[in-house]
């Protein structure tokens, strides 16, 4: 079995694969993630592991899955991937970012592909139908925008998002839930609408704990996977241990 960890500054999400199978997923904060890990290489026969991280000390958490597994990976610019890289700074890409698109490439083999991650930012990123990666733009998220509307003017709120918002807002407070909430849904429309120009059979996944907001709201048919990060490490890990 193997166990891939993407670990973020406050979250960590973990599955365990059975080959290609999900046989168990978690969240938690990051302050449990040792002791979560632990439980988990006690409850599975993990034979390799792959880890993501943006934090800097991590060492006690490598360490054990040293000691614990066969096979282990930290995932860095260096790693071997499935796919070719063509970014120009392949160490400045986010771990997030190139995790997706190889899980995406894997989900859909042979496909022109546009993956969204809509989280703390918007990521968009495209690969092609022979495994080519080539880069892709970032964009601030939904409470980046909100936070950004209120902090650099004196007058405008800080307000949650509402989905049930009408295309137009009645008020001040409306009126900045649609235009984040919209703004992003047209964004990723257009995005969708330029790639198709290019790549008619584009197939485009959306990924990420804000997804959720946009899915219904988009004019293109769209995958939705909340595990495309894990499935894509668990591609890598299968790829490297191979």
């Amino acid at each position: 079995m193997n166990l891939c960890i993407d670990q973020g500054n406050s979250r960590t999400k973990i599955a365990v694969f059975d080959r290609n199978n999900m046989v168990y997923e978690a969240a938690f904060d990051q302050t449990e993630c040792e002791h979560k890990i632990n439980g988990i290489l006690h409850d599975f026969q993990v034979e390799s592991a792959i880890l993501s991280s943006v934090v800097h000390d991590n060492a006690a958490l490598e360490q054990l899955l040293r000691q614990t597994c066969e096979h282990f990976i930290s995932l860095s610019h260096l790693t071997p991937l499935p796919i070719r890289n063509t970014y120009r700074t392949p160490g400045t890409l986010g771990k997030d970012r190139l995790a997706a698109v190889v899980g995406a490439a894997f989900l859909q083999p042979d496909t022109d592909i546009l993956v969204i991650d809509a989280g703390t930012a918007v990521t968009y990123d495209f690969i092609d139908a022979s495994g080519v990666y080539h880069g892709g733009n970032i964009a601030p998220g939904v409470e980046m925008r909100l936070k950004a509307l209120h902090t650099f003017t004196q007058k405008l709120p800080l307000v949650k998002i509402d989905t049930n918002v009408d295309f137009l807002g009645k008020d001040t407070q409306s009126a900045i839930q649609a235009g984040v909430l919209y703004g992003i849904v047209l964004e990723i429309d257009g995005y969708i609408e330029r790639l198709m120009l290019k790549y008619p059979k584009l197939s485009v996944f959306l990924t990420g704990g804000s997804a959720v907001l946009f899915d219904n709201k988009l004019k293109s048919r769209i995958f939705a996977d909340k595990n495309l990060v894990l499935t894509g490490l668990n591609r890598i890990l299968q790829h490297n241990v191979k």
